[in-house]
């Protein structure tokens, strides 16, 4: 099933009065998407305290209906659908989340790639959400197969992980974008995609855009992407984002600010004093939750004008 049925479908499960801006026919049927459920999405705001207590997200399956309990966060989408799919057959299918928002869908697609705790993890889901929530179509693929790191494991360990880990993300990383780009041009929805990650995924957003040299993404944001390298940065052929915290021992605000004087695409550096590492998708405090909504804010108007600004 192709990208505007699940869409569809997942609108039509939610709300039979729903619109979308991505219109019918579905003449294309794509053999290597399978929905396993469809989900709707509601705000859950009673979980996190100060600037982001009016947006936080639950995902759920069950009745659609968004409430807010501390009054209306005019920034959030009336509906946003999730649909959990599996993409590609056999031992290569890849499960991801794809969510897309219903009556205000821009037409624009961005893949979310998650940090090492995985495409199943709270925090990570939750922004995914807001990010559809502003229009778009995201897809949250499992880099890892099922098999994240976890916060309980002795860091011994991590290197080994990581290690028999990053290429599996590398092959489910290109099996996404694959599907994306199928689905979307077949849909006749938009040319160029967006790519956003935290960390691992951070890192991986400039390998995956040094190797596009600007043929499928228009645009990235990088949030403290670790283990960048100056020189696979230096390919990349469109605009990235890059946001951090000086106070992050695993994403050089040297290297970035570097890789930024010598980039010729108009990529940007934010930075954010005293903050450290996970900050927008993981904030630990009110000061956090603050410079998170900043953060976010502003990868939203690079997202927006890069991608759907330009059409």
């Amino acid at each position: 099933m192709g990208l505007t049925s699940a869409i569809f479908m997942a609108s039509a499960a939610a709300s039979s009065t729903s619109t979308s801006l991505i219109k019918p026919p579905f003449t294309t049927f794509s053999p290597n998407l399978q929905i396993h459920k469809i989900c709707s999405l509601s705000v859950n705001s009673g979980w996190r305290s100060s600037t982001w207590r009016d947006k936080c997200r639950r995902l759920c399956c069950s009745q659609v209906r968004i409430e807010y309990s501390t009054g209306t966060d005019e920034e959030a989408c009336e509906l946003v659908n999730g649909v959990e799919v599996s993409i590609g057959e056999g031992t290569d299918t890849v499960a991801a989340y794809l969510l897309t928002a219903v009556k205000n869908n821009n037409g624009t697609g961005i893949l979310l790639l998650s940090d090492i705790f995985g495409f199943e993890d709270s925090s990570t889901r939750d922004f995914a959400y807001r990010i559809a929530c502003n229009g778009y179509n995201v897809l949250l693929p499992d880099l890892f197969n099922g098999d994240p790191w976890q916060k309980e494991r002795s860091m011994a360990l991590f290197e080994p992980w990581l290690a028999t880990h990053t290429q599996t993300a590398s092959t489910n990383i290109a099996a996404s974008i694959k599907w994306m780009v199928d689905e979307f041009v077949a849909a006749g929805i938009s040319n160029k995609l967006g790519i956003v990650g935290f960390c691992f995924g951070g890192g991986k957003v400039i390998e995956v855009l040094a190797e596009d040299s600007g043929d499928r993404f228009g645009i990235g944001v990088s949030f403290y992407g670790t283990r960048i390298q100056p020189s696979v940065a230096a390919k990349i052929k469109v605009p990235v984002l890059y946001i951090t915290g000086d106070d992050d021992p695993l994403c050089s605000v040297k290297v970035l600010e570097d890789i930024e004087r010598d980039n010729e695409c108009g990529s940007k550096v934010v930075v954010f004093k005293g903050r450290g590492h996970g900050f927008v998708h993981r904030p630990a405090s009110n000061e956090e939750d603050k410079d998170a909504e900043e953060a976010f804010m502003i990868m939203r108007n690079w997202l927006h004008n890069g991608l759907v600004a330009e059409k």
